[in-house]
């Protein structure tokens, strides 16, 4: 359908006589005898079907049209192009969409809005725009990629209101099969975008909800005593390095590396023992107010005097490092670390924190969890204590027992 004829379908039609002569059955033999026009166009209408006919040119294309009156207005909707429609089928197009207007529908205005329905491009634009902004930067970073490297190939120019349960699979299950996990999160990205289209109108359902998550194990990786302090000796051989102080810094804090490369001098309070990180910098985005040890405030003091820059960990220009992954690697390397990931530290000092009797909401407030189901991956650390803590009434309970009768009959 050309752009000529779309403008001239979304136009109010009112001449009616022209609707009431040059009536004849349309078949293939009068559609194909037809003879253009010397200019403009004209209109072959259909004696048994009001409102059907054929409109032919001057340059000689023919098509399929339907004239309606729905609301009080004079409609016209082109059917399709001859020959790739034929007489029958756009006859039966025709019978369809009479009993649309019957109905009081307006087949033009359901065609019109079905042609500007929003894709998933769409959605992506506005996502951008509204969402993504009230997320962390590294956050930020991850759906970008996911949206541009994973969903837009495949789904882009998808209609949202076409959108199905099998489009979601099947992309779930292709990309599953060289990146299990990240598939599973370009599902969870999938269903909070799907559910903003539905604040917004833009559809009604979410297709993605029942997509199945592949297993995935939790990594439960602690650096040992041995191995903290082998990590701890090699960094004290880089003290004036920036990237090995940061890495120090998360051992001892159990901060998200996020929270650390915008840690910022104001977020201290006057003695450098309490870190209030501002919403926007935590994963959960709130405040999050926590006591920092002697250790770190003594780190954060000689920071303080080796740097003038507005931020805790910043390179040579004065910004934050944005990076340690280097850095990261020499130290696991020089240390004789073997599978152990900058994230691990933060599991490591959950661990310390576990093992040394403090409890999980303790943990959690220490971590900044706002769940207390994710502190609670943690409680199996707690087995030798509550192990112990079982003995220690075992042993109450038997010294209380009373003697048995034999042992009263030997008294007397």
């Amino acid at each position: 359908m050309t752009g000529h004829q779309m403008s001239t379908d979304c136009q109010n039609y009112t001449d009616t006589k022209r609707t009431q002569r040059n009536v004849i059955r349309l078949t293939d033999k009068v559609v194909k005898g037809l003879l253009a026009p010397e200019k403009g166009s004209k209109v072959q209408y259909d004696d048994a079907l009001k409102g059907f006919g054929l409109r032919v040119t001057a340059t000689g294309k023919k098509a399929f049209i339907l004239n309606y009156r729905v609301k009080g207005r004079e409609r016209r909707l082109t059917i399709g192009g001859y020959p790739e429609w034929t007489v029958l089928g756009a006859r039966k197009k025709a019978e369809e969409l009479r009993r649309e207007v019957d109905c009081g529908n307006d087949p033009l205005e359901i065609r019109d809005a079905a042609l500007k329905a929003p894709t998933v491009h769409d959605l992506f634009e506005r996502y951008v725009r509204e969402h993504l902004p009230t997320k962390s930067e590294r956050s930020q970073v991850d759906d970008l990629s996911m949206w541009t490297t994973k969903i837009l190939p495949v789904l882009a120019r998808k209609k949202l209101v076409d959108l199905t349960f099998t489009d979601c699979d099947a992309l779930h299950r292709a990309v599953s099969k060289t990146a299990p996990v990240q598939a599973n999160r370009m599902v969870a990205l999938m269903r909070k975008s799907f559910n903003l289209a539905n604040r917004w109108d833009w559809m009604q359902t979410n297709p993605a909800v029942g997509v199945r998550f592949n297993p995935e194990v939790k990594r439960e990786r602690y650096l040992t005593h041995d191995e903290i302090s082998r990590l701890l000796a090699v960094i004290e051989g880089r003290m004036d390095d920036t990237s090995a102080e940061l890495i120090r810094f998360l051992l001892f804090t159990g901060c998200r590396r996020g929270e650390a490369f915008q840690a910022q001098w104001d977020q201290f309070n006057a003695d450098l023992t309490v870190w209030t990180k501002p919403a926007s910098t935590t994963k959960q985005r709130k405040l999050h107010r926590v006591p920092v040890s002697s250790v770190v405030t003594a780190l954060l003091e000689a920071r303080r005097r080796a740097t003038t820059s507005d931020y805790v960990f910043a390179g040579k220009t004065g910004q934050p490092l944005r990076d340690v992954k280097k850095t990261w690697q020499t130290l696991c390397r020089n240390a004789d670390l073997v599978d152990v990931r900058l994230h691990d530290l933060r599991h490591t000092f959950a661990s310390l924190l576990a093992s040394n009797g403090q409890t999980l909401p303790t943990i959690g407030a220490m971590l900044g969890h706002s769940q207390t189901q994710t502190t609670a991956r943690y409680a199996h650390l707690f087995d030798d204590s509550l192990a112990n803590a079982a003995e220690i009434v075992a042993e109450r309970v038997q010294s209380r027992q009373p003697k048995t009768m034999s042992d009263s009959r030997l008294k007397r």
